[in-house]
């Protein structure tokens, strides 16, 4: 089959995971069959630095017309040092998610067991900690009206929410749910939040149509206890924009490092697959940052295409290499050396190529000992 993948490189390590997806990508083309065409476009300060717009009106074009979309990073320390700066590299992706009317970001958080160790939780805390966060994307405080006083000494934004944006992304929420261990909990502040209340009212409502999924509700500052002291507890997580967006960075810590999270932004027509880390200038053009979460990402995008066996395939080859202990830095043991971004990338096209090879084959591969005939 023949798909058209926009890719959308970014900011800091972004081009350089996302290079790493790519491999990943490639190597299921090459071993099932298909074919991945790839255009490329420009978002958040790569752009900025062209022209000064942060998304482009060609990449909202590129976007559209792809069956799918690759993304990278966005952010750069020049726009964060600066708060007078009016245009930032952030609003190139809140923006696109508007464009394309990305209304639900999915985020998969799972203990993986060769690495149980590397959270700072402890290990009877996380084993088998498996759940995933829907969280509303075009709504709420990010989206509504934003306001300073003339004098600078007070400042408001507004959060708003409909019923048809809540109920969209809750179905998504309540059709995982069927599928999985038939749980939504739905996360919000509505001793508090009038939006939450909206929120909470609408959830129940729609309840009503899965009857075999049971519902709970939590508000999010006993939400994000829950999350530290018993993970396991929870299978889909429903919340809105900002309180989603504060308990998956949290949850990060979890799988031992936040280079494990990938993430999808889904719409009705467009869907966008990313990391969920930064841009980590730091660490660009260094070959260090780990590039699983964007090779997760790459899975969670063949898995809406349909292609689930080969969405397995890459989710098999990052757990093979965790296994054997070719990670970055961020993940490795300490009686393990670390290796690079690229030669993860590359180990991870090998096995999904050669999945027939003994794990020491691919271990010797990986030190550069040997070949696959």
């Amino acid at each position: 089959m023949k798909f058209n993948i926009a890719v959308i490189p970014g900011d800091g390590i972004g081009p350089e995971v996302v290079e790493q997806a790519k491999k990943a990508l490639d190597a299921v083309a090459e071993a099932y069959d298909h074919i991945f065409l790839y255009k490329e476009a420009q978002l958040g300060a790569s752009a900025m630095s062209i022209d000064g717009n942060p998304l482009p009106k060609k990449t909202i074009e590129i976007c559209k017309n792809a069956d799918a979309i690759l993304f990278g990073a966005v952010g750069n320390a020049k726009y964060d040092n600066d708060p007078s700066a009016k245009v930032r590299p952030e609003q190139g992706l809140l923006k696109l998610r508007q464009e394309l009317d990305l209304f639900c970001k999915i985020k998969p958080v799972k203990a993986y067991d060769n690495l149980i160790y590397n959270s700072p939780l402890k290990r009877e805390v996380i084993k088998g900690t498996d759940f995933i966060i829907f969280r509303e994307l075009t709504g709420g405080i990010y989206f509504g009206e934003k306001k300073i006083s003339d004098d600078e000494k007070s400042a408001y934004d507004a959060s708003v929410y409909t019923v048809d944006e809540i109920s969209r992304v809750t179905h998504l929420a309540f059709k995982a749910a069927k599928n999985r261990k038939k749980k939504v909990t739905l996360v919000d502040k509505a001793n508090v939040l009038e939006t939450s209340r909206l929120w909470r009212r609408t959830v129940i409502e729609i309840a009503k149509e899965y009857s075999d999924v049971e519902v709970e509700f939590m508000f999010v500052d006993n939400a994000a206890m829950k999350l530290i002291l018993d993970p396991k507890q929870f299978d889909v997580i429903l919340t809105e924009n900002l309180f989603g967006d504060i308990i998956s960075d949290e949850a990060s810590v979890i799988s031992g490092s936040i280079g494990l999270l990938a993430s999808s932004s889904i719409g009705k027509n467009n869907a966008l697959f990313e990391p969920i880390h930064g841009s980590y200038p730091l660490a660009k053009g260094k070959n260090i940052a780990n590039p699983l979460a964007s090779i997760l990402s790459a899975a969670m995008l063949l898995e809406h295409l349909g292609l689930e066996e080969e969405a397995d395939a890459i989710e098999r080859a990052v757990e093979k290499s965790i296994a054997l202990g070719i990670t970055t830095k961020d993940i490795k043991r300490k009686t393990q050396k670390s290796t690079t971004t690229s030669k993860v990338g590359d180990f991870i096209a090998d096995y999904i190529t050669n999945q027939d090879d003994s794990n020491m084959n691919f271990k010797n591969i990986h030190m550069g000992q040997s070949t696959i005939i």
